[in-house]
């Protein structure tokens, strides 16, 4: 099965082979509960998200990538922040991707739909604010979470 491998500052990574714009999305419903997907690629719990399109938007992609992960409609609400630390790579096992970590992470707002696995999640949970930190995250997701629960990050990671 394909496997999604990440490192963070790991002197055993791979040399990356490529840079792809990628839009990730805080979703946090009015009870402050925030919706995480487990990857079928690596088990790991994550926000919902991935590669942006030629033809969509940032916004357009986090939207798009919620609903295709989740069964979740939302709408964007703001930015958290830049994220392209080079020390972080994701090695794609299917093509030999090495891919250099560079995304938008917005927050959101859910507006629809219903808690839904796809080929890409097992799993699709909200997650109380306190629950958060017990669930198994890449270092770099974490990040984004941690950002999130302290209200906001620096623009640019």
């Amino acid at each position: 099965m394909p496997r999604r491998i990440d490192y963070y500052d790991d002197p055993a990574a791979p040399e990356p082979n490529s840079l792809v714009p990628a839009a990730v999305a805080v979703v946090a419903r009015e009870d402050g509960a925030v919706l995480l997907i487990r990857r079928t690629d690596n088990g790991n719990w994550a926000l919902p998200g991935g590669a942006i399109e030629m033809n969509e938007s940032i916004a357009d992609a986090a939207i798009r990538e919620t609903f295709e992960e989740t069964g979740i409609q939302v709408e964007v609400t703001g930015l958290l922040g830049v994220y392209s630390d080079p020390r972080h790579v994701i090695h794609f096992t299917s093509n030999d991707e090495v891919r250099r970590e560079f995304s938008v992470a917005l927050t959101a707002r859910p507006v629809g739909g219903a808690p839904t696995p796809s080929s890409e999640s097992s799993e699709v949970r909200w997650v109380a604010p306190g629950d958060l930190a017990r669930y198994n995250t890449g270092s770099a997701m974490r990040k984004r979470v941690d950002d999130y629960l302290r209200g906001g990050a620096p623009v640019v990671a």
